[in-house]
């Protein structure tokens, strides 16, 4: 059981009271699904890790209380999700400032036989998940690559089970729909 702090209800604890061991477990169980989240959001795994770390430590600056582990797992959530976000469109900024001042040549070159048909599918899916509208992305991204559950990315997003399940649906159809697309390009 978590003890209270001075002044705070019984049951309700900051992290700074948080016995060492219950905020190693708290590390250990919700790092993998930060870091799948913040990777399939941003692309980058050194980045991925450096979003987790500063969102555990922004937990730990701002003295968050939470009822139990369970709450603090999701706004851990939450708070990587929106870092992530953020870092992504940074990014996708700074290379168009880049691209806009040195004048680079943006076309991807082809390279069709060193290319193994896993990487080409995986992109395939990754450039169409960009293609879906944010709402139906982020629950996707949380679905498939962070392993959650509807009601644990329901809690996350501040939204209903049944509003989850409508927006996964909606994005595997529409991914697909684009997927089919693509293909139906090519040939």
């Amino acid at each position: 059981m978590i003890q209270a702090g001075e002044g705070e209800p019984a049951g309700v604890a900051s992290l700074s009271e948080f016995p060492l061991k219950e905020f190693q477990k708290l590390y250990e169980t919700v790092f993998p699904i930060l870091f799948r989240v913040a990777n399939r959001i941003v692309g980058s795994e050194e980045a991925s890790e450096d979003l987790c770390q500063e969102t555990f430590f922004r937990l730990y600056e701002k003295k968050m209380v939470f009822p139990n582990p369970e709450e603090a797992k999701y706004w851990l959530i939450r708070v990587v999700k929106n870092a992530a976000l953020n870092y992504a469109k940074r990014k996708t900024r700074e290379r168009k400032a880049y691209q806009k001042a040195f004048r680079e040549d943006t076309r991807v070159q082809e390279t069709g036989e060193n290319l193994l048909l896993k990487k080409e599918t995986r992109d395939e899916v990754l450039m169409a998940l960009e293609q879906l509208p944010e709402n139906l992305r982020i629950v996707l991204i949380l679905k498939e690559y962070g392993e959650l559950n509807y009601k644990e990315i329901g809690r996350a997003l501040g939204i209903s089970e049944g509003n989850v399940k409508v927006r996964v649906f909606r994005a595997r159809e529409r991914l697909a729909g684009i997927l089919t697309e693509d293909n139906a390009n090519v040939s």
